[in-house]
């Protein structure tokens, strides 16, 4: 048997090939109808959508100009309003070109057109965005260190670990001597960088490494440059721009000790700071 819409399918499919057929026959087919070209209405076209895309890019150039001389100066950090607020004015795209483009060439503007004046106006203030807010222009990123922490290799160290801002130090002995070292790196200028250092033991501070002077000011870049057997190589100051410092820390203990450092600097438009915590795990191994 044979149900109603398996016949309903099979009878069309008949129809459109007796009637291909038929076509074929008498040599005739139904004509595709093609549009006539208007060179006019296409040259205004062409001429709306210059205008739209001018507006858009002079309108993100305004923005990012806006954002960057006007509202970060006034802000004493990064915040969510500096990204937020452009996207929000992104719905101001339609508007705009209905207040300031004349009615005859709006008039020709589609969601297409729409949709890629808000993209385009999107992508011209972040490009912009990142040009006036890094160097040479602008700088608004913290100091950091280059590569973590490191010590110097001496007697008593069988092996050393750095993962997750942990350090972690086994020993074949009751105590260790320890110099601990770092670089500071900057996309401007890490001499300038001013450092708060200090290691903590239990919640007491054991010894303050440095006391907010400026890097190059201070007599640590020696130390650190008289090192030449750090157990991490090269990796804490890999850069040429890196600046090294290094502390003698004396004798330690196993336990777990505790690093703060706090680097700040002044930077353009504001003052950029960066608070690193670090934990230096000291671990007694038996040697059999």
């Amino acid at each position: 048997m044979v149900d109603v819409d398996t016949a309903l399918r099979a009878s069309a499919y008949n129809d459109r090939k007796r009637k291909s057929s038929s076509e074929k026959e008498s040599g005739k087919s139904t004509p595709k109808k093609i549009e006539a070209f208007d060179p006019v209405a296409h040259a205004i076209k062409e001429l709306a959508d210059a205008y739209s895309m001018w507006l858009v890019i002079l309108y993100g150039t305004l923005v990012a100009a806006a954002i960057r001389y006007v509202l970060m100066p006034e802000m004493e950090e990064p915040g969510a309003i500096l990204y937020l607020l452009p996207l929000l004015l992104g719905a101001t795209v339609v508007p705009l070109h209905k207040i300031l483009i004349p009615k005859k060439y709006n008039d020709l503007y589609t969601n297409g057109n729409w949709f890629r004046g808000i993209f385009l106006f999107i992508f011209t203030w972040l490009a912009l965005s990142f040009i006036l807010s890094n160097p040479p222009l602008a700088d608004i990123a913290p100091p950091t260190l280059a590569g973590g922490i490191d010590i110097e290799q001496t007697e008593g160290i069988e092996d050393t670990t750095w993962k997750n801002g942990v350090y972690t130090i086994n020993l074949n002995q009751d105590t260790v001597d320890v110099v601990l070292g770092m670089a500071v790196r900057d996309n401007v200028d890490a001499d300038s960088v001013q450092i708060n250092a200090a290691i903590y033991y239990r919640g007491d501070m054991i010894k303050e490494l440095a006391n907010g002077t400026a890097i190059s000011h201070t007599e640590d870049i020696e130390m650190f440059e008289s090192v030449t057997n750090w157990t991490r190589g090269n990796s804490i100051g890999p850069h040429g721009s890196d600046v090294g410092m290094a502390w003698d820390l004396g004798t330690l203990e196993p336990g777990e000790y505790t690093l703060q450092i706090t680097m700040t600097e002044q930077g353009d438009p504001w003052e950029n700071t960066s608070e690193l915590e670090y934990k230096i795990l000291i671990m007694q191994t038996t040697v059999l």
